[in-house]
């Protein structure tokens, strides 16, 4: 059964005047630049009712026509067990784990890779029905690539009072990350807006007009390739900590979507970023308390990191 794209078109404000089109349409419409130029290359983009190249250049007052991208299909949570993921925690209220590294927290569209809520449901736990129906229960997230610490809701009361306290900055989340080089200073703060990368779309950057975000950093260990750090998180980004770090010029080890070295990382045998949530703290729903919770490197981590301390000995 066929359905009728829809058309969005908006007057081009003129203070776009002489754009391209590839980036009013960014402006406009809120798609990433590699997204718009998709559209225009597909022949879904309009300009005063005239097909439009991504380069071609906007006036002030045209009409900017647009085909919208259908909406991805509807994900399903699917119950499978999932390797490595310990439960640390359990109660009425909340389930604390540790995620493993190349587990997602939730489906999404494109990943068909084990889930944090896939695992809980093959596991037999009964969480939250609060949130999007694909990521009930889920207040927090971690990279598929990032292991470590994840609260999970199980009631109804702890989804609504873990996500107020998420939005306020009330819990203390810490990560550990091994990153090239030396930072300078060795302790300080990086706070710099992060927005979607405008030329790829899974990616993030710091740009001017992107959400306030802030990182804390404090040295742990110095080695001769790199820096361990304990690393506080006053805003919850996507990929946060990653791209502040490699805005800094300090990726983390591993990391080769945002500039890491790949010689380093095959020779610690790393094939993911030096990255771990060891600490969650926060307010247990139930009653207020304050609780922490705490864990361990991973073997692949922990391989790296006694190797880069014996290149430095």
């Amino acid at each position: 059964m066929s359905t009728i794209p829809e058309i969005r078109a908006l007057p081009v404000p003129d203070g776009l005047e002489g754009e391209r089109v590839d980036a009013a349409i960014v402006r406009m419409f809120g798609f990433s630049r590699t997204k718009a130029a998709e559209l225009a290359a597909a022949g879904k983009v309009q300009l005063d009712g005239a097909a439009a190249g991504k380069s071609d250049r906007v006036t002030g007052g045209a009409w900017l026509e647009v085909e919208m991208p259908a909406p991805p299909a509807p994900v399903r949570i699917v119950a499978e067990p999932v390797e490595g993921m310990e439960i640390i925690h359990d109660d009425d209220d909340i389930v604390v784990i540790v995620k493993p590294v190349g587990v997602a927290a939730h489906p999404s569209p494109g990943w068909t890779g084990p889930t944090v809520i896939g695992g809980l449901a093959a596991a037999g736990y009964r969480i939250s029905t609060s949130g999007a129906a694909e990521r009930q229960g889920i207040v927090h997230r971690l990279d598929v690539g990032t292991s470590g610490l994840m609260v999970v809701a199980k009631s109804e009361r702890a989804y609504s009072h873990l996500k107020h306290q998420f939005r306020e900055r009330i819990t203390d989340k810490r990560y550990h990350a091994l990153v090239q080089g030396h930072p300078d200073p060795m302790s300080g703060t990086i706070d710099a807006p992060i927005g979607r990368h405008p030329n790829h779309d899974y990616k993030w950057a710091v740009i001017a007009d992107g959400k306030a975000s802030v990182t804390h950093y404090d040295l742990i260990e110095a080695f001769r390739a790199a820096s361990l750090l304990d690393i506080k998180l006053e805003t919850g980004r996507t990929h946060q900590i990653r791209v502040h770090m490699s805005a800094h010029r300090h990726p983390c080890v591993g990391d080769m979507t945002y500039g890491a070295d790949p010689t380093l990382a095959k020779r610690l045998k790393l094939t993911r970023q030096w990255l771990h949530a060891v600490r969650l703290g926060f307010e247990h729903p139930s009653d207020g308390r304050w609780v922490e919770f705490e864990s361990e490197y991973p073997e692949d981590l922990r391989y790296a990191l006694e190797t880069v301390r014996a290149e430095s000995a």
